[in-house]
């Protein structure tokens, strides 16, 4: 008897996906706290925790991806309006199931869901030193358009 290949897929996330898909968010939430710019970007994009309001918005796609019906990774993505960018919000692979291709997918799958909802351009962003993430978008054609910078100015010292 011959072993079935493994089976990978990139579906939309449902209901049932939701307690996996906290996991994996507090997993990539994690990985950004010591990582050059991960502080600033967490406090500017709060966790979602509870993924059912997401999974229910008509304006975001949440995309999984699967191996063998395993979730290794997620996509969240906010659809364009009226005709402009979509913003990936969110993508994450699990560290072990890294370079199998699940983050192409999840970024092809969210540029086909940007087209079929009338937009023309996807956005996202990576932090500074993250080449992982750079590398996804650039395989992807998408490219750095601008730079945000900035630094934190501590207050004046007081003579109390």
């Amino acid at each position: 008897m011959t072993a079935q290949p493994a089976e990978e897929a990139i579906r939309r996330a449902t209901a049932a996906d939701a307690p996996v898909l906290a996991t994996l968010e507090r997993e990539a939430r994690a990985a950004l706290v010591d990582a050059r710019g991960g502080a600033a970007l967490l406090a500017e994009l709060p966790a979602h925790g509870d993924w059912l309001p997401a999974l229910s918005d008509p304006a975001r796609v949440v995309l999984v991806a699967t191996y063998d019906d395993v979730v290794v990774g997620y996509l969240e993505l906010v659809l364009p309006v009226g005709g402009g960018a979509g913003l990936v919000r969110q993508v994450h692979v699990h560290p072990e199931a890294r370079e199998l291709g699940f983050g192409d997918g999840l970024l092809a799958a969210a540029i086909d869901a940007i087209r079929d909802a009338g937009g023309t351009v996807v956005e996202s962003w990576a932090l500074p030193g993250d080449r992982d993430t750079k590398n996804l978008f650039e395989r992807a054609h998408v490219t750095a358009r601008k730079i945000i910078v900035s630094r934190a100015i501590p207050p004046l010292a007081t003579d109390d």
